[in-house]
């Protein structure tokens, strides 16, 4: 089958690399070029982790641990290094994610926040600690690159700078040229619904600027991957963070303005910096707080959180995965190419329609 897929991120490039092994012919249509930083999927460091409520992306994390290790071996590349992770804050919300992950006969321990503090200094920690030591960080820029070369190698046609202007019933119209297809996967993060709403009805996506900030250690110790949970001891919002190659990454979690794509202008806002030097100033005595340096990105969500992975007619949407998707990546590729196969996926949480707020992350 001839399959068209929009969109190069890490999304798009593993949906090419699965239909690929399958034995399609693949196209991947990227309206940017290699390493563009307009979208959700650059950068050095993204948190990889099994620790959710929901059972399904537990083991969907498992999935892409397993394909992660496989694409290293694969491309020779180091992708995924492990540090461990931490969920902590309102015992509420961080003890579902403890009886996940033990249903999933997946490691985990519960660790009270002095005990935690010494095991991790540069971190002071809030009520209840889950310590899972199979989690860690993902080098986004490396992976995104290994998928697509992956894919290449499986005889994956990757065109840039082809912007979609159209998809028709039997081909793809773009700026360089119009693409044969069987089958269309629209997988363009923040430009998804511009692109297939034409053709199927979208749950509401929103695209914001996110704000995170990179700040340089002052102590020489290990940095676990980590969410501090709001609701316990922390009364602002959420926050993650990890170790990088360019510091201590922290943000919080889809607080950001809501902007367009094509015109938003890349500049931090010194309020959302204010707030995460706040934060370290209180929570991480292992950084050096004057030191950060901000930087912007995409989130383009769902109202529940939950991904957009459903298909209608000879189209697939693979949407909605900013803020906690980029791990996930090569098992929604595979989820993905079932449906191009026709299968489903067994779960309702990723189906086109409407949704309702809440959070799965």
């Amino acid at each position: 089958m001839k399959v068209v897929v929009v969109g190069g991120g890490v999304i798009g490039a593993a949906s090419a690399w699965s239909l690929a092994k399958r034995g399609h012919v693949v196209t991947l249509v990227e309206q940017f070029q290699p390493g563009h930083k307009s979208g959700a999927s650059h950068g050095t460091s993204r948190i990889f982790r099994h620790a959710y409520a929901e059972d399904y992306y537990v083991g969907l994390a498992a999935r892409a641990y397993t394909l992660w290790r496989e694409l290293e071996i694969d491309t020779g590349t180091d992708l995924l290094t492990i540090t461990g992770a931490v969920d902590h804050g309102v015992p509420d919300i961080v003890r579902p994610r403890i009886e996940a992950l033990r249903r999933a006969g997946l490691a985990g321990e519960v660790l009270d926040p002095n005990e935690a503090h010494r095991r991790w200094p540069g971190m002071t920690f809030d009520t209840t600690v889950l310590h899972h030591p199979d989690a860690g960080r993902l080098h986004a820029d490396r992976s995104v690159a290994a998928l697509t070369a992956a894919a290449e190698k499986l005889g994956v046609r990757t065109e840039y700078g082809s912007a979609v202007r159209e998809i028709l019933r039997t081909e793809v119209s773009t700026d360089v040229g119009s693409f044969a297809a069987d089958h269309v996967v629209v997988a363009a993060g923040a430009w998804t619904s511009r692109i297939a709403s034409a053709h199927v009805s979208m749950p509401e996506l929103v695209t914001t600027q996110e704000q995170p900030a990179h700040f340089l250690p002052i102590l020489d110790a290990s940095w676990p991957s980590f969410v501090h949970h709001p609701g316990a001891a922390l009364q602002t919002e959420g926050i993650y963070g990890l170790a990088s190659e360019d510091g201590v990454k922290i943000g919080e979690h889809g607080t950001g303005p809501v902007v367009d794509p094509d015109t938003r202008e890349f500049t931090p806002a010194p309020e959302g910096v204010e707030r995460l030097k706040s934060y370290a100033r209180a929570w991480l005595p292992g950084v050096d707080v004057d030191s950060a340096d901000p930087l912007t990105c995409l989130y383009t969500t769902t109202a529940d959180s939950n991904f957009i992975v459903d298909r209608s007619g000879n189209l697939t949407v693979a949407a909605g995965f900013s803020g906690h998707g980029f791990k996930f990546a090569p098992a929604v590729g595979e989820l993905v190419a079932d449906l191009v196969d026709g299968r489903t996926l067994g779960t309702a949480l990723f189906e086109l329609g409407p949704r309702t707020r809440e959070s799965a992350a």
